[in-house]
């Protein structure tokens, strides 16, 4: 497809990334020459220097011809503006970026329906929602969700010694009551979609899918049952604090907030009335142990500078804090934190960039199937899709069994009338199913790809 990229800021950039790996055809829009020059030395984009809300740069970047714009820059109201033009100009598919809070949902509703944008995205508002799903399962390293939200992958490692380790893929059901199913392996830089004879290792990382209920009770049967965070301390007083401050202390979490700036946070005290707003230097020793470091059931590390959120991380590991977590955006840096033991690592721009790349496959779809939900699982390696079944695909009705499935794809469930199925051999995928598939080391677009 042709897609346009407006704003190629941190987010933008790595939302053009992704895109031109998908091999899509990408223009990029920004008012920085230098950062143009740079997009289009490193990536096969063109590049076009302005402001994306001027009518005049949406037709120097040929807009009536592109299937699709993402605009992404600094301010909510020029990217909305952005899409409206777009729009009008003839673009067909508009995503806009979103970040004030002070928008709520009601209102972005009515503003996504008179500007008539395709898709609202939040990038700190999708990384709060992440994180309260870890704190409330904090033996998980990683949770996504699919659509009905009782059908879950979790990654989490194979600890020495563990009721696990040593074990092959096949014994699991014979060890544990759970219905549960092992999806994917990474082991080192490899990722595997693992076959019965699959023996677990000390150090893996694997990804369980199962219904929420079902990974409560395998993580009860190997002993690795915790109670959800309580008490969170999170340092750095930034947007998604804001919002996951706000849900947790709506359910009667206790919150502490460490921001040195101390504007910010006069502002956080104003916005936050049941939190605890201190103002002081999150990276000092002195600080967090006054703030009751030693007490706490999670720390989260928000701050602007992922150096820092490891290095707060690492020492929060160091004292035993029962649920660490910090945000890291630079994918080279996720080797650094797990060698220092930080496994749960969030990244605001890999999951808006998973989501754009979600709907732009969704939009090249053929009949037959459409991709609701794309989750980048082991460290990018792994796919996990999740498919609307319809009527045209051509193995309706017939037993996986009977299906010549490519190697490295898993059928890993079906979702049909809101339950969740963990499937064998017998199970047919049926029109008005979900169906999620995994994919190691490919790409999936189709659920036709799926089949040799």
């Amino acid at each position: 497809m042709k897609i346009i990229v407006n704003g190629c800021g941190k987010i933008g950039t790595t939302i053009l990334a992704s895109l031109v790996s998908e091999g899509h055809d990408v223009t990029a829009i920004d008012t920085n020459p230098e950062v143009i020059q740079k997009l289009t030395n490193i990536y096969d984009v063109i590049g076009v220097c302005g402001n994306g809300a001027d009518s005049d740069v949406l037709q120097e970047a040929n807009v009536k011809n592109n299937d699709l714009i993402i605009s992404t820059a600094s301010s909510d109201e020029i990217n909305m503006l952005t899409c409206f033009l777009a729009k009008r100009m003839g673009v067909e598919n508009t995503v806009a970026r979103v970040r004030n809070p002070e928008y709520n949902d009601k209102s972005l509703s009515f503003m996504r329906q008179q500007l008539e944008i395709s898709l609202i995205i939040n990038p700190e508002l999708m990384a709060a929602h992440e994180l309260f799903n870890l704190l409330k399962l904090p033996n998980a390293d990683k949770i996504e969700n699919f659509s009905v939200r009782n059908f879950e992958i979790v990654e989490f490692k194979v600890r020495e010694g563990s009721a696990l380790d040593g074990l092959k893929i096949y014994e699991l059901r014979n060890k544990f009551k759970a219905k549960f199913l092992i999806c994917a392996v990474k082991r080192g830089d490899d990722a595997y979609i693992p076959h019965g004879d699959f023996t677990l290792m000390a150090g893996d990382k694997i990804g369980v899918t199962a219904s929420s209920a079902e990974i409560l009770h395998l993580f009860s049967e190997m002993g690795m049952k915790q109670a959800s965070a309580k008490k969170v301390m999170i340092l750095g007083g930034s947007k998604t604090a804001v919002y996951l401050a706000k849900r947790l202390s709506s359910v009667g979490n206790s919150v502490t907030i460490i921001e040195k700036n101390r504007n910010k946070c006069e502002e956080l005290t104003e916005d936050l009335p049941k939190v605890l707003v201190v103002c002081g230097d999150g990276a000092s020793q002195e600080v967090l142990t006054e703030e009751g470091l030693g007490s706490v059931d999670a720390v989260i590390a928000l701050t602007g500078l992922d150096e820092l959120n490891i290095l707060i991380s690492s020492y929060a590991y160091s004292k035993k804090v029962p649920k660490v977590i910090a945000k890291i955006n630079r994918q080279e840096l996720i080797p650094l934190a797990e060698h220092w033991g930080l496994d749960t690592t969030i990244s605001p721009r890999k999951a808006i960039s998973n989501t754009v790349v979600r709907y732009a496959r969704a939009l090249e779809n053929s009949q037959g199937s459409s991709v609701e939900t794309l989750y980048k699982l082991m460290d990018d390696k792994v796919e996990a899709l999740e498919f609307a079944v319809k009527d045209g695909l051509d193995f309706l009705n017939v037993p996986f069994k009977q299906l010549k499935i490519k190697e490295n794809i898993l059928i890993a469930g079906i979702i049909r009338d809101r339950k969740t199925i963990i499937p064998s051999g017998d199970d047919v995928l049926l029109s008005g199913d979900k169906v999620v598939i995994l994919a190691a080391n490919q790409r999936i677009n189709n659920l036709s790809d799926i089949i040799r």
